[in-house]
């Protein structure tokens, strides 16, 4: 790419791999026209991640030069870093980056594999952010099997991948995480768009032609939803998919996810049915890929420009996860993927997550949204009782506003969804946006609605608005922890008890977080108990018990209420033509048959 001026040179990074056993990449950074003081700095979180995670805890060896003078580097604060220099002269900067973190967060390398997001190696450069960023990642000799995988855009590349890549800004260059390795690959066509589909540590049972297909169903069910007429915003996307042997979860980019699951959730060849697991990843593989347009481009207007300096406050994560949990399995039900009873039961252990967190009553979602930079991700043996998930209650705040647009028969969520999109204009939005919109497709104001399930921590009329569209609620007997108000690890033949929930028989008994339950007296007999499945065993029909418990090498006795009731719920299908009418399509009434919707801008 020919340039015209030294002030339009690009920032530009080169990636090698320093030492595969070490974990260390080694990056060198040029900076064509710095300032006379240069300040760089690397994000101290990521976005789509909202914790302070310091990623400049793992860079090392910092260096910086001008042709053979070296230059002195001076620490500002954590994570930023100043050079005095010659600004009529190219700045060069080394150093090492540590990367051992097998997660969809961060950075990871080693003999079997690498990976990589911008915000863990690249530094950003004061005052250039917005200038166009290239990036070099050179292929490793002491692998020559392995292969690269990214979404940016190539300028200069060989077979396997490895070569130089482009991008408009530091944005785009941190939002194109990078897989290296032997991993497995395809594509895969949806709706015109090139789809690539790479995973990585999958066994030799993985059945990939599947989750490819599957994949595909799931992508053609989302830009169906958001453009029934016309084209998505993305010109191709990448799905990174790393196969472990024990973790869940993704991280959404514009144009690609960073994905991580069980080996034993992959679909396997030969195998017709769907696990409970394979579902699992399906259901995560639409949720990153909504994210496509629900917060990489709808986004809060606090996001408009990220600081990756600092906690990027919003109230709104309850609408851009929470909605996105709540479409994610709804369009694999759309897809083909899912029946409606299958559905059903996927809902049902959302509402009975958020049903068995006492914390519900204490802490709005909206205020669960601006508190997820101390709580949701920094969670502890009372965030069940302090808290609410903004993903668990957002999905259902979206459930009650989907059914009740439905009942009242003038629009449904999903078209406000798309209406959304049209008047913001694919970008930064506010909840007013959200009340305007409800209004305008449903001819009345949602702000009482908004006020009780978004600001407010009153229940949701979930009941009555699933029994309005064919779903049946049944309240059945809840298992053992959930009926004392526990939440325990059970290995080895000892109850660990982790969390006491609020208000329950087994914190009006005194029990605490980190105790171990040992064994239970009632009816006149001491038993030792393996599992809470015991107590039932052993106490029978009586009301109370003693419980023998173990705190800090002390042996407490303590006296527990049995005859607390707890209920879970169950979903059931009730009338096929109004569940129909509301999982089968988007922009159906509960007659079952099409609305014309009104004109939008």
């Amino acid at each position: 790419m020919p340039l015209t001026a030294r002030s339009s040179a690009p920032v530009a990074y080169r990636i090698d791999i320093a030492d595969l056993h070490a974990h260390l990449f080694r990056v060198t950074l040029t900076i064509a026209t710095p300032a006379a003081r240069q300040r760089v700095r690397l994000p101290v979180w990521i976005p789509g991640s909202y914790l302070v995670r310091e990623f400049s805890k793992n860079l090392q060896r910092l260096q910086a030069r001008q042709g053979t003078r070296a230059l002195a580097v001076a620490q500002e604060d954590k994570h930023t870093w100043a050079v005095a220099c010659n600004p009529a002269r190219p700045l060069v900067l080394h150093y090492e980056v540590y990367a051992f973190d097998n997660s969809v967060r961060t950075a990871w390398l080693d003999a079997g594999r690498g990976f990589f997001n911008g915000t863990s190696l690249c530094l950003q450069v004061e005052g250039r952010e917005a200038a166009e960023h290239h990036i070099e990642i050179a292929a490793p000799a002491a692998t020559p099997r392995w292969q690269l995988a990214t979404g940016l855009v190539p300028i200069k590349t060989d077979a396997a991948g490895f070569g130089s890549y482009t991008a408009a800004d530091y944005d785009e260059l941190v939002d194109c995480p990078v897989e290296m390795g032997p991993f497995w690959s395809t594509h895969f066509t949806a709706c015109g768009v090139p789809h690539r589909l790479v995973v990585a540590g999958a066994p030799a049972s993985f059945d990939g032609a599947r989750l490819a297909a599957d994949a595909q169903k799931i992508c053609e069910a989302a830009i169906r939803f958001w453009h029934p007429r016309g084209k998505p915003p993305h010109r191709n996307y990448l799905f990174l998919l790393n196969a472990v042997d024990d973790s869940y979860g993704g991280l959404e980019h514009r144009n690609s996810t960073a994905l991580i699951c069980s080996r034993r959730d992959l679909p396997r060849l030969g195998e017709s049915r769907t696990p409970d697991g394979y579902t699992t990843l399906q259901g995560l593989i639409s949720h990153e890929y909504f994210h496509t347009w629900n917060v990489k481009r709808l986004r809060p207007a606090d996001f408009a420009r990220y600081d990756y300096a600092a906690e990027n406050y919003t109230h709104l994560l309850w609408f851009f996860e929470g909605f996105t949990s709540y479409y994610d399995d709804l369009l694999l039900r759309r897809a083909g993927l899912i029946d409606n009873a299958s559905y059903l039961r996927l809902l049902g252990k959302t509402v009975n997550q958020v049903m068995q967190t006492p914390g519900r009553l204490v802490q709005s979602v909206a205020q669960a949204s601006f508190d997820a930079w101390v709580k949701y991700y920094r969670p502890d043996e009372n965030t069940p009782n302090a808290t609410v998930s903004y993903y668990t209650k957002g999905a259902l705040v979206a459930l009650c506003l989907d059914l009740t647009l439905r009942a009242e028969g003038r629009t449904t969520l999903d078209a406000v969804m798309r209406s959304l999109w049209k008047r913001c204009r694919a970008g930064p939005m506010e909840e007013a946006d959200v009340l305007a919109v409800l209004e305008e497709l449903a001819g009345r104001p949602f702000a009482a609605e908004m006020a009780a399930w978004v600001h407010g921590t009153g229940e949701l009329p979930l009941r009555e608005l699933l029994e309005r569209h064919g779903a049946t609620m049944l309240d059945e007997p809840s298992q053992p922890a959930q009926r004392l108000g526990l939440r325990v690890a059970e290995n080895g033949g000892s109850v660990q008890i982790k969390t006491v929930l609020r208000g329950a028989a087994a914190e009006r008994a005194g029990m605490a977080a980190g105790d171990e339950w040992l064994g239970v007296e009632a009816a006149g007999q001491g038993w030792r108990i393996a599992r809470l499945d015991d107590i039932a065993l052993y106490a029978g029909s009586a009301k109370h018990a003693t419980a023998i418990i173990a705190r800090d090498r002390r042996l407490l006795r303590l006296p527990l209420e049995l005859g607390t009731e707890s209920r879970t719920a169950r979903l059931l299908p009730r009338d096929s033509a109004l569940l129909d009418a509301w999982l089968g399509h988007a922009g159906a009434t509960p007659s079952g048959k099409p609305r014309q919707q009104r004109a939008t801008r």
